[in-house]
């Protein structure tokens, strides 16, 4: 079954959100947590609040909450595509990203998020340095949740592109593209008649 370019634009938008995502978190978690890895305990805790309080802003709730919205608006236009592999590999995508990334930010992330800003940088608790390293353990799982996401709406893109007869059997040896009448030795035979 052909497909639309309203189809294919929604599966791309969906892989352009979640890949934005992907590298959002991946990116934090190669390079901003190995910086603030480095730094001593009063240091983390006014850093770290801050890039908390200031990720909170509409762009990036567009884009954080688009990589659920995006992929659910590319399956509604793509329902009746329903039984291919491109479809399925969207929605698994779709799936992990909801759990593993949004779900697993409200449940961990947000909870840890308020602890580091309830910390007073000059008198840090304790647990200051195991809170960091949760912190960062967590963010790990939220970037392979995000980058496996993309990688499966990268895959869907892909599958959609490839040929229909990609994967199906080769025709026999004499079977022929043209139809019987249209076939040069049928339109030999026809005048030999």
């Amino acid at each position: 079954m052909r497909t639309t370019a309203v189809e294919n634009a929604a599966l791309s938008l969906a892989a352009l959100g979640l890949g934005l995502m992907a590298g959002f978190f991946a990116t934090y978690t190669i390079n901003v947590n190995l910086a603030l890895a480095q730094v001593d305990g009063s240091t983390y805790a006014t850093v770290q609040s801050l890039l908390n309080q200031t990720v909170r802003h509409p762009a990036f709730g567009v884009l954080f909450f688009g990589g659920v919205a995006a992929p659910a608006a590319a399956l509604a236009l793509n329902w009746r595509h329903a039984a291919s592999a491109p479809f399925w590999l969207l929605a698994t995508g779709a799936a992990i990203y909801l759990v593993g990334v949004v779900v697993f930010t409200a449940n961990v992330h947000l909870p840890l998020n308020m602890y580091i800003e309830s910390w007073d940088p000059p008198a840090l608790p304790s647990d200051w340095a195991a809170t960091r390293a949760a912190w960062n353990q967590a963010n790990a799982v939220r970037a392979g949740s995000a980058a496996l996401a993309f990688l499966l709406t990268l895959a869907a893109l892909t599958f959609r592109a490839l040929p229909a007869s990609v994967g199906s059997e080769p025709p026999p040896p004499d079977a022929s593209p043209f139809p019987a009448a249209d076939h040069p030795a049928g339109c030999a035979s026809a005048r030999s008649r």
